[in-house]
Order: C-alpha cells, then structure tokens, then sequence
C-alpha cells in the first residue's frame, strides 16, 4: 500500500469520527470519501504492482 492511499484512509477515519463526535454529517461524509478514496489508490497500485510483475515474468 502506498504511502499516499494509508495517508488518505488515516485523514478520513479521523474526518469522520471528528464529524460524528460533533453532529457534522457533512465531515463525516467526507471522512468517508477520504476512504475511499485510499481504498481505491491501493487498489490502482496494487494492479500496477501486479501488472509489473507480469510484465517481467514475461521478459524471461
């Protein structure tokens, strides 16, 4: 995982518990998009990773 999609989950677990403990339904959302938002660069460089390795093992 990368550095900037732990980066994104850890900004939006904090958004959104910030916006429960306040009633902020908007930041809580955006906590959540925060999220996601990580869950998805992991996910696009984990598929990168993978497509890499394919490429060498092709090479051989």
């Amino acid at each position: 995982m990368g550095d900037d999609s732990a980066m994104d989950k850890i900004k939006g677990k904090a958004k959104e518990a910030a916006g429960k403990a306040t009633g902020d339904k908007r930041q809580e959302a955006e906590g959540k998009t925060d999220q996601a938002k990580g869950k998805s660069k992991g996910a696009l460089d984990d598929a990168k990773d993978r497509a890499e390795g394919m490429k060498d093992s092709f090479k051989d």
